[in-house]
């Protein structure tokens, strides 16, 4: 039986097809998101006035409604290691799927950063820190990876939700999870500048050299988007078979 992903994309017909879409999915995410980001923090004008904290988070979840839009019947547009993970610990995603996703996610993200470096230049690693997340100097330790693990926890499960139940209409997808994670950002950008994806998080991180408080984001986000999977099983209930329960295990 051919394997079937979010949003009713198939994954058995060809692996590099899809990985090729979570790669450059997960690029334009992060390329788009960390780029304003960057913008932001080096005063860059818009027409006349700098970039601010706003449009941050609008811009991450601008990308996301287009992007889930345009590759969800293809790859299930997952894009985040949090999501490709909780779904499969759940059984509702391949496993033999799931380490070339989170490369697919992973290599996307890192290429986006090197993007942002050769477009905005050394300043972006220097001052800007190519848009990694970082903690502020609002919370304590246990308050990043509470925020990253509620933030990445109400974001999966809005995405587990209208990808995997077919009772929500398709159409509201793309908005709802760009909505969503326009919403967390903004509320986790003052406290730890809003990852909600470990590959988000990760790939600034690693070329800006700034990876001490990587494993708080790491731990928070996988906890929150398996929690999120866990949580939205049992409100669903007993429904007739989703979009992605024909997938092999």
């Amino acid at each position: 039986m051919a394997s079937r992903g979010l949003y009713g994309s198939s994954l058995a017909a060809n692996l590099p097809r899809v990985f090729l879409a979570e790669l450059i999915g997960t690029y334009f995410l992060v390329l788009i998101g960390t780029g304003v980001a960057v913008a932001a923090v080096l005063q860059l004008p818009i027409a006349g006035a700098p970039v601010d904290s706003l449009a941050v988070a609008l811009a991450f979840g601008l990308v996301l409604t287009a992007l889930v839009c345009v590759l969800g019947h293809i790859s299930g547009c997952h894009l985040n290691p949090a999501v490709t993970i909780g779904l499969t610990i759940r059984g509702k995603f391949p496993w033999k799927y799931a380490l070339p996703y989170v490369v697919a996610q992973g290599g996307g993200a890192l290429l986006a950063s090197l993007t942002i470096l050769t477009v905005f230049g050394e300043d972006a690693k220097k001052t800007a820190s190519l848009g990694a997340t970082q903690p502020t100097s609002i919370p304590t330790d246990a308050g990043v990876l509470v925020t990253e693990m509620v933030m990445t926890f109400m974001l999966v499960f809005v995405i587990t939700s209208v990808a995997t139940d077919d009772r929500v209409p398709g159409s509201v997808a793309g908005i709802a999870v760009g909505f969503t994670l326009f919403a967390g950002v903004l509320f986790a950008g003052p406290v730890t500048g809003g990852g909600l994806n470990p590959a988000r998080s990760f790939a600034p991180m690693l070329i800006a050299g700034k990876l001490e408080a990587w494993p708080m984001y790491l731990a928070g986000q996988l906890v929150g988007g398996a929690l999120a999977v866990a949580v939205y099983d049992l409100l669903r209930g007993a429904v007739e078979p989703s979009k992605t329960e024909s997938a092999d295990s």
